[in-house]
This record gives structure tokens, sequence and C-alpha cells, in this order.
């Protein structure tokens, strides 16, 4: 058996036989991490053709999910979790992914699930299972941070379901670098979802993210596994949002969305009034708007303060909303409208921390700066759906009738839309505005 050092980049995986101080591949500085590598000297054995299978011939089988109960959680991974499926999960540190996952536990007791922590003893799990309120029989608890040793104690006691916390703590004893780095992760998640494959065992990882939020570890990690889901959060807040990245068997297109307790992670079935719970009155420079995060309706209230620079170059600040996207909706004011923001600082908020993809909210944030600039307020239970093109015209946007009927359920009267097909009556006025200049005159001016 022969050894050699090899240089991993930490940031991207690039390998080299030599430290280098910048990485060729990504250009980062100091990321080149010593490993030892180890390989096998005998003969490669021959090449056999393989004899393919079509398409037609393959027995269709119908993979019944395992729901949890939780039905946000459940959303987000399209409907319960597959068999043999291998999911990681990452967030910040404090979101709640922990505590998730001892709750994902304690809906699935009866399967006797298997929770594998490398960070934590054993006395601080059932602390905090304490906390939660968890008391059910059949939950194991195991702290190991050998993956060899991890996946025969899988193999042994054939689990329902296991949660392995953190990835990054886990290490090889084939490999003789620190756990977390490349080389480790990359090893310990290949044998682990080599363990779900064989067994058809869920395996549930839960990942690091770095300081920019990506997932942590190397870039292949993501595509090894067959879901990937972000545990998002403000600390200020106490809602969190699960949101899909990658899902083999479901939609990336859902989110769950949870409030923290004392009592851990409680699930919020209407997001749309956590969002607008503290909006009393109507107050200049706030305007609400309807967006679609999958396949359910938010609302949510957008923000807007507009005052006169104190600067040569004017500010423009944004929390939870695209900053290119609101420089051109700026632009568009100013060049079809004829308003003047050269000479103003701009800041732009979605209120409760949420944050907003959607082009939908075009109008709404458009009618926020300009209720801010004039100091106007935008009138009481009126929404705004719509996009922005560049010349000032107003475009449809996709599930109108869903956004309707959120707004309607939530007590709001009309709603001012681009043009459209006709759209099915939900108890709400709508009115009709070919281009920007008639929206802001039914909603501001």
């Amino acid at each position: 058996m022969k050894t050699r050092s090899v240089y991993v980049c930490q940031e991207c995986g690039y390998r080299s036989l030599k430290w280098l101080g910048k990485c060729p591949s990504c250009g980062a500085w100091g990321a080149l991490v010593e490993e030892i590598e180890r390989g096998d000297d005998t003969k490669r054995t021959e090449h056999r053709a393989l004899e393919p299978v079509p398409l037609t011939s393959i027995a269709q089988t119908t993979v019944e999910r395992l729901r949890s109960g939780i039905e946000e959680f459940d959303r987000v991974m399209g409907g319960g979790i597959v068999p043999g499926s291998v999911t990681v999960i990452g967030g910040d540190p404090g979101v709640g992914k922990s505590t998730l996952m001892l709750q994902l536990c304690a809906r699935f007791a009866q399967r006797n699930p298997l929770y594998i922590t490398g960070e934590e003893s054993l006395e601080q799990i059932h602390y905090r299972a304490q906390r939660l309120g968890i008391e059910q029989e059949g939950i194991l608890v195991l702290t190991e941070q050998a993956v060899e040793d991890i996946a025969a104690t899988i193999a042994s006691q054939a689990p329902g379901i296991v949660i392995i916390d953190s990835i990054q703590t886990m290490y090889g004893r084939q490999l003789e670098s620190l756990s977390g780095s490349i080389g480790q992760v990359r090893y310990c998640a290949a044998q682990l979802v080599q363990v779900a494959k064989q067994t058809g065992i869920p395996i549930f990882l839960v990942g690091h993210v770095t300081k920019e939020g990506m997932l942590a570890g190397p870039k292949v990690l993501e595509h090894m596994v067959d879901v990937v889901i972000q545990f998002e959060g403000e600390g200020n807040y106490a809602y969190r949002i699960l949101r899909a990245i990658k899902n083999r068997y479901g939609s990336t297109n859902e989110i769950g969305v949870f409030e923290m307790s004392k009592c851990g992670l409680a699930e919020v079935r209407n997001p749309s009034t956590l969002f607008l719970s503290d909006r009393a009155t109507p107050a200049p420079g706030t305007a609400v708007t309807a967006v679609i995060e999958g396949s359910r309706a938010l609302l949510v209230e957008i923000q807007a303060l507009v005052m006169q620079s104190g600067y040569g170059m004017p500010q423009r600040v944004t929390t939870g909303f695209d900053y290119k996207r609101l420089q051109m909706l700026i632009a568009v004011l100013e060049r079809r409208l004829g308003l003047d923001f050269i000479r103003c600082d701009v800041f732009v908020n979605i209120a409760g921390g949420f944050v907003l993809r959607d082009p939908g909210a075009d109008i709404a944030v458009c009618a926020a700066l300009v209720s801010a600039l004039h100091n106007r307020t935008i009138a009481e239970r009126v929404v705004a759906i719509g996009e922005v093109g560049l010349t000032g015209e107003l475009r449809q946007v996709s599930s109108m009738d869903t956004r309707l009927n959120e707004a309607a359920k939530l007590g709001f009267s009309s709603a001012v839309v681009p043009p459209a097909v006709p759209i099915q009556s939900v108890g709400i006025e709508l009115c009709t505005a070919y281009n920007l200049s008639e929206a802001l005159t039914k909603l501001v001016m």
C-alpha cells in the first residue's frame, strides 16, 4: 500500500502534489491543506462490457414515502421521506437544525430512529430532549465519529431513520487528515450514501455552513446526496424557513415556516399572518404584496424610506430585496415618471426579515418608494401584485388566483393588478392598471 502527501483546496477541492499559496482553480489564498492519500499498487482488473436495459422493460414500483406528521417539513421534502434517501440539512449555528432533527426522531419513535452525534455528549442530548418535551420510547442515541463504526451500527441495528449530527465531525480511518477536511467529508458522505442505498434506511446529514451561507465542505457533497435543504432564520426573529435547494423526489420551490419557542419548533400554518402581525395601520412608505413560494401564497409588507442625502453619492440599502432590482425600479420611476431619487437616500426593507425573490412584488416596491417620497399613505386593505418592465408597463405573474385568494382570506378588499385573462371571482375588487403610472395613481397619487 503506497502513501503520498497531496494538498487539497478546502474551497473547491483542487488537488496538487506541492503546496501553493493560491489555488489555481478558485483563486483562494491559503486554502490548500495537506492530506495523506493511500493508493493500491495492485494491477487493475480488465474492463468488461455491460448489457444495457431498455427503459420500457423496467418494472415500475410505487415508493411509499414516510410521513412525519410535520406538514411544513413533509411539504418541503415533496410529501414525505423516501426510503433509502440521503438528505443534507444546512443552516447557520443556532438556527435550530439539531432541534428539528430531534423533533423528527420523536415523530418516528415507533420506528426506533438512531440519532448519532459527534458534537454533543449523551447528557446534552438528553437535556435538550427534556427541554423540548420529548419523552417517547424507542429513540436510540449514540456518540461516535468514526464512519466505519457508524456504518456497522446502522447495519446491525436497522433503525427506521438515521440522523448524523454533523457530517463535518465524522472521519474515516482510511484517511489521515482531520475530520471536516475536504477528503474526510467526501469519504464519510460516500460511505453513508452506500449504506442508505444498500439498506433502504433514510439518512439525514446535518451540515455546517460557511460565513457566506453556503454549505461547508466540497461542492461534490451536494451532488452525492438526494436532497439538500436549507434552514434559514434571522437571530432577531422567532420564525424559521425551511427551503429545498435540491430534491430528486420533489419540487425545490416549496418552503416550510416554523416558529422557534422555548418548547422547540412549532409549525406556522398561515405564514401571512406572521409577516403582517406587526402591521397596525398603514403608514407612508409601506405597501403589501402577495408572493408565491412553492405552491403557497404569502402576504408580506414592503417598507421604504426616502430622505435627502447628505453625501455626494446617495445610498441604496436593501434588506430582503435584490439590490440590483431596486436600482432598476428606481431608474424606471425616474425615467418614465419623472420622479427625483437622484439626490435621495433609499432604504427598502421586507418586514419580518423575509427574503423576497418574486418579481410580482415590483408594483408594491414602487408604490412604497413613491409613498415614502411624497409622504402619502396607501389606502388600507389594498394589495399590489405585478411585475414592472423597463418601459413602465405592467406584466402578469404566475398563480394570480392563489395570490388574490390569500389576500381576500386576510381581509383585503381590493388589488391593483396588471391586465390579464379573466380571473375567477375571489371576493376582492380588481383595479386593472396597464402601466406603472396608472397603478401608482390608484395607489398613492
